[in-house]
């Protein structure tokens, strides 16, 4: 059985008010890299994992690196687990790209699996490349746990996969900074044991 503990990175710039980030290079911020130890110390007291694979992005790198310390894993970056790629709108606020384009911005909070991203990406290429990212990890770590280190969107995607969802689910299934969900995977079947934990980030401001 592989124990499989996917992890949102920590806060950054961006998210309040919120903005599309994207592959737009982000610190932590200093509550971020709180929030990163935290988690890390968290994970520790209950699992060892074999490995910590994250994210591309500085942010996920840096909050890997943190479980990686605490854990002794070793942490390795994968290109599947990357953000998604919001073309046009990278960088740009929730409220300018609503001002802008109105009705394609309501369809993404409506139906983000009918949209593509100006220049960019579509919830159909995310869970591709996250789910061959999920095969590459479940392949090398058939019966232990492991840790991944991704973004809200990633980890949505990969979490309807697991639970079998469609993708018109998305927006139902909430990941905060730092947030923890555990699945159990044996011979195919996936068995989610927690979603979005935050208790461990109880009092950081």
């Amino acid at each position: 059985m592989t124990k499989l503990i996917l992890v949102r990175h920590g806060h950054v710039e961006g998210i309040d008010p919120p903005r599309f980030r994207g592959r737009t290079e982000i610190p932590l911020t200093e509550l971020g890299t709180r929030q990163a130890l935290a988690t890390a110390t968290r994970i520790a007291e209950r699992s060892r994992p074999a490995a910590v694979y994250t994210s591309p992005m500085g942010r996920c790198v840096a909050t890997g690196a943190a479980i990686s310390r605490a854990t002794g894993a070793g942490s390795e970056p994968l290109d599947g687990l990357n953000d998604l790629d919001y073309g046009a709108w990278q960088w740009r606020t929730y409220a300018e790209i609503e001002a802008e384009a109105p009705t394609l911005f309501a369809l993404w909070r409506s139906a983000p699996h009918l949209v593509r991203f100006p220049d960019g990406e579509s919830l159909q290429d995310l869970v591709a490349r996250a789910a061959d990212a999920l095969r590459l990890v479940l392949d090398r770590h058939p019966d232990t746990a492991v840790v991944m280190v991704g973004h809200d969107s990633v980890n949505r995607a990969l979490l309807l996969q697991l639970l079998e969802q469609p993708l018109s689910a998305y927006w139902r299934l909430a990941q905060d900074p730092c947030g923890i969900s555990e699945i159990e995977i044996e011979r195919g079947v996936s068995r989610v044991r927690r979603i979005n934990e935050t208790a461990h980030l109880e009092g950081l401001i």
